[in-house]
């Protein structure tokens, strides 16, 4: 039976714990006082932060861990690597049992719209899903001054819910917490990834020994602003619930797609190819 269809008692539950912000960020520490209850739970983080580096693995060098303390106690493995790194290592390396569910964060930052494809912290979530694990990103839509508390307690719910009754296959939570006291949240929502662009402003400098580099910059553009996004969700107040999953097929453009076969020139035969005139 596949890790996503078990059901887990709650005494005997296995968490795994990651983020991309750093072992010794304290979104992680959060995350781990809100669920140190439920369970026997494990932490293998980046050694530093990792943020927006997407999904991507370390092929090409070895994967160094070491043991991190906190408040004088062993807190977890620290990986100098990214964040799906650590996630394949625990599960495939580091402990005798795979993890019952997989929890990433609590990321300083929300990740709505089109964060979600650079950030860190879903992709490690993203890897538990590909495993077979139930996994869910837990973000906090702020950079200063973090309700660290709300984002814990929020988290906590969605964990127990996810682990009693798990999404479809190849599905994550995506979970966006806003910057509020947990009494002033004024509810969930389930929400669909908002259409969004980063614009890039790139400030030209040179340091002190004449050497050119660049610096970037630039703010969120929204392109959409319906009730049921993750940006708008969270910009009323909401915690937003988004379901993942890693098919980036259009399903839409399919048929399109299909029609170019009928001009698009078939290797080794000569035929097909689009009627252009030639470029002079």
């Amino acid at each position: 039976m596949s890790f996503s269809k078990r059901r887990v008692i709650v005494d005997t539950m296995r968490i795994l714990l990651s983020n991309d912000d750093g072992i010794h960020a304290p979104g992680i520490s959060a995350l781990y006082d809100a669920v140190r209850d439920l369970g026997e739970v494990q932490v293998v983080a980046p050694e530093a932060e990792s943020s927006a580096v997407g999904h991507a693995i370390t092929i090409s060098d070895p994967l160094k861990i070491k043991k991190v303390n906190k408040n004088g106690e062993f807190f977890g493995y620290a990986v100098d690597g990214t964040p799906a790194d650590c996630v394949k290592l625990a599960v495939s390396a580091l402990f005798d049992a795979p993890p019952d569910i997989v929890l990433s964060g609590i990321n300083l930052g929300p990740n709505s719209g089109i964060n979600v494809l650079y950030s860190g912290t879903v992709s490690a979530a993203t890897e538990g899903t590909i495993l077979g694990i139930p996994s869910m990103a837990v973000s906090l839509n702020t950079f200063t001054d973090p309700y660290w508390e709300t984002a814990g307690r929020i988290a906590r719910e969605c964990a127990l819910r996810l682990i009693d009754e798990h999404l479809p296959d190849d599905t994550l939570l995506n979970v966006n917490v806003p910057n509020l006291p947990y009494e002033q949240i004024k509810g969930f929502r389930v929400t669909r990834m908002g259409r969004s662009r980063f614009a890039t402003i790139f400030h030209r400098r040179t340091n002190p020994r004449g050497k050119e580099y660049y610096w970037m910059d630039g703010e969120m553009k929204i392109f959409d602003d319906d009730a049921n996004t993750d940006l708008r969700t969270l910009a009323e107040g909401y915690v937003s619930l988004t379901p993942l999953w890693f098919d980036l097929t259009h399903q839409e453009a399919i048929p399109k797609l299909e029609k170019w076969t009928d001009t698009l020139r078939q290797p080794g035969t000569g035929k097909g190819g689009l009627n252009r005139p030639a470029t002079p």
